[in-house]
């Protein structure tokens, strides 16, 4: 399945949200990546944020802090991002399971300077944020209003290469 990078951005403005906040432990045991689906972000709190909200069903990007995905290692974070069709999350860090299993799953995790984010969030400010990503010339772009901004990014080779084979087992499949 070809995953699409980039799009409509809902920003979490927060450092240290978990893997808890992101995926409820009490759904773990769904059977499928489709069942999590409605519980995405179910237990975030951020004054403002509606995990219901029409603007969370519409994001296929996040945007956030630092430390993004700690606590419990687990894949069914990034699986619900997948199963909402989020396949880009830009924070300034993440912990490293996380980060890992975004890139397993054929997603992205882009990782960019706190001055950076800074920016993307006030962004805001002009409406709503479309992210383009050009996944091999290491770019977003951000347009608001009549704003554009460019960030530069990089990934590992091998990370960028899970990416564009759609995911570790696709990448293997390839290969192996």
């Amino acid at each position: 399945m070809q995953k699409k990078f980039g799009g409509s951005a809902i920003f979490l403005d927060r450092s240290d949200i978990n893997t808890d906040e992101i995926i409820p432990a009490k759904y773990l045991t769904e059977v499928t990546k489709e069942a999590l689906k409605p519980y995405i972000l179910e237990d975030l709190k951020i004054d403002g944020f509606d995990p219901k909200s029409d603007e969370l069903k519409k994001a296929t990007v996040v945007v956030t802090r630092e430390n993004f995905g700690c606590g419990s290692s687990r894949e069914h974070a990034p699986w619900v991002f997948e199963v909402n069709d989020v396949h880009t999350v830009i924070a300034e860090s993440y912990a490293r399971i996380f980060r890992q299993n975004m890139f397993n799953g054929g997603m992205l995790a882009i990782e960019l300077p706190k001055g950076d984010i800074d920016q993307l969030i006030a962004l805001q400010q002009q409406g709503e944020v479309d992210i383009d990503v050009d996944l091999p010339a290491g770019v977003l772009t951000a347009k608001a209003g009549s704003e554009n901004k460019q960030f530069s990014f990089e990934i590992s080779e091998f990370d960028k290469a899970l990416v564009e084979a759609g995911g570790w087992v696709e990448f293997a499949d390839a290969r192996y």
